[in-house]
């Protein structure tokens, strides 16, 4: 299927712009243009509360739906470990609170290349082991706890869910992974497809692995390309959201593939005619199929 006439119309809309395409970027001009698209998504939905707690060993935001929360979802924002910032993703935050009923903590884990691998997985865990930890504090009673997060933030919460298992815990309902990062190989048929190369193209994830892990040896490390990990099994259910015109489409799949083969439970949801970050640009009229599914799935996990 051809990419939806939405998101033809942002790229060309880009390309007409005359911004360079992020593979040509720094770091710095890379992160410049989050701000820019976070205005375009309005404040969200109201909430009970938001709040930035630093007393956490990794800076998070907070948000409080109405109501006695169900459970408590930890989010990893996308951008390939480089770009990001927790503004840019407070309106996603905002809608999966209020949809799903749950506290929604981001994560503000450090970037690359400042700080390279491992630091943002260290921090991902860091932050994970402490809302278990606060899950009383958080929701007011010890409810379920989920991971999730979209591209670079679908690959840390894959991670944290490998080893909170092996470590004995924190005790996970479930992992949401949106088109997430699996693997460090970029020639994946998906990869080398002309029809990929949108707003996240095969040059691009070489830009963001070569400010992330320079090194080619730690690429192929479980704790960078969670494809590669020996052990899938006895990992937490899983919802897997992936687009159809996305360079890293087929290792989400492949990913997904051995998660249930190992007998973990998984749900897989390949959206047609869809970008890499359809799910997060939530002026797009994909964005709603992407959030019905996970919201679908956060409230299995919780149900389970």
């Amino acid at each position: 299927m051809a990419l939806d006439e939405a998101s033809t119309a942002l790229m060309t809309e880009l390309g007409e712009s005359g911004l360079p395409p992020i593979s040509d970027m720094t770091p710095e001009q890379a992160r410049n243009l989050g701000p820019a698209l976070a205005e375009l998504y309005g404040p969200g939905p109201d909430v009970e509360h938001v709040v930035e707690l630093a007393d956490a060993p990794v800076p998070v935001r907070v948000i409080v739906p109405g109501g006695t929360p169900r459970g408590v979802v930890v989010y990893y924002h996308g951008g390939g470990w480089v770009i990001g910032a927790l503004d840019e993703f407070e309106t996603l935050g905002r809608t999966l609170a209020v949809r799903t009923g749950c506290v929604v903590v981001l994560v503000d884990y450090r970037l690359a290349p400042e700080y390279r691998y491992p630091t943002a997985v260290d921090d991902a865990w860091s932050a994970l082991r402490w809302v278990d930890e606060h899950v009383e504090t958080l929701a007011g009673a010890r409810v379920p706890v989920v991971v999730a997060g979209d591209s670079a933030g679908g690959n840390l919460a894959a991670i944290v869910a490998r080893r909170a298992r092996d470590a004995g815990g924190p005790s996970l309902a479930g992992q949401v992974l949106v088109y997430p990062v699996t693997d460090a190989n970029v020639d994946r048929p998906s990869y080398v497809d002309p029809a990929n190369q949108l707003l996240v193209s095969r040059a691009a994830m070489i830009w963001f692995w070569g400010h992330y892990a320079p090194d080619p040896a730690q690429r192929g490390e479980p704790d960078a390309s969670p494809l590669r990990a020996e052990d899938l099994g006895g990992l937490p259910p899983a919802g897997v959201l992936l687009a159809e015109h996305d360079p890293l489409r087929d290792e989400g799949q492949a990913y997904a593939d051995r998660l249930s083969e190992a007998g973990n439970s998984v749900v897989t949801l390949l959206v047609p005619g869809q970008m890499h970050g359809f799910f997060t640009l939530l002026t797009l009229p994909g964005a709603a199929v992407g959030m019905d599914f996970v919201v679908e799935q956060i409230a299995k996990h919780l149900a389970s």
